[in-house]
């Protein structure tokens, strides 16, 4: 339990660091259509009180808000995916990536062995993060709620950080094994990695940080790129999630 403990102590921490920062909360003050974030009465605990002190109903609330802005960027990153298909060399590869994207759009929620298949494709030209186009990197950082008013460098240096540092956790977490978790620590596992959770059971949640995991450490350090458009590849059709 002190490795649970010691690994949930550092998720905890990056999963505070993914809360949007000033220029999201002003973003959703100034929306005026969809979900328009509420009256300025009802953001008020979400911008000034730290997750501990939200009650259950905020929490819920608040999490949707977040995971609604970062959803946007799913169709976007899907077609960035799909624009690089020539750019492959190898046909197999090609028809491969052609296949995943179509069973996403189509709301399939893809297999384990469909996403590692393209581990070759995200470890060099043209879906390593280094190749990735300066558009592709912004959706992927609203993705991870992360500010995309940056330079492009700078913006994957910061994907590349806290992909890695995700990376570590899943290997951590793996050895501990995710029975040692409480149903609070899977969900908010579950929703660090993508998945909103919050209107899932225990056990689906359990299942699908299950297959996170079998992807992330079947990984190298180098297909890093593959685990973060993981966010958007296992999260988007998920028990009809796609909403």
């Amino acid at each position: 339990m002190a490795l649970s403990r010691v690994c949930w102590a550092r998720s905890a921490v990056w999963g505070s660091v993914v809360t949007p920062g000033h220029f999201f909360t002003r973003r959703l003050q100034l929306g005026r259509s969809g979900l328009a974030w509420g009256a300025p009465r009802y953001l008020f605990p979400r911008q000034l009180l730290i997750r501990h002190f939200w009650t259950p109903k905020q929490q819920t609330d608040f999490l949707d808000i977040y995971h609604a802005f970062r959803k946007q960027s799913h169709p976007e990153i899907i077609s960035y995916l799909e624009k690089v298909i020539p750019l492959i060399s190898e046909a197999g590869l090609r028809w491969h990536l052609t296949d995943l994207c179509t069973k996403i759009q189509r709301g399939t929620h893809p297999a384990i062995h469909d996403i590692l298949a393209l581990r070759e494709c995200f470890s060099n030209h043209p879906l390593g993060v280094n190749q990735l186009q300066a558009l592709h990197v912004k959706a992927l950082s609203r993705a991870m709620l992360l500010t995309s008013y940056l330079p492009p460098p700078l913006l994957r240096h910061r994907l590349k950080t806290r992909t890695t540092v995700i990376h570590q956790l899943d290997k951590a977490l793996a050895k501990l094994g995710i029975g040692q978790l409480t149903a609070q620590e899977v969900k908010s596992a579950c929703y660090l990695r993508g998945l909103n959770s919050t209107h899932i059971g225990e056990d689906r949640c359990r299942t699908w940080l299950g297959e996170w995991l079998q992807i992330s450490c079947s990984l190298k350090e180098t297909e890093l790129s593959l685990l973060l458009h993981n966010v958007v590849l296992l999260s988007t059709n998920y028990l009809g999630t796609r909403r």
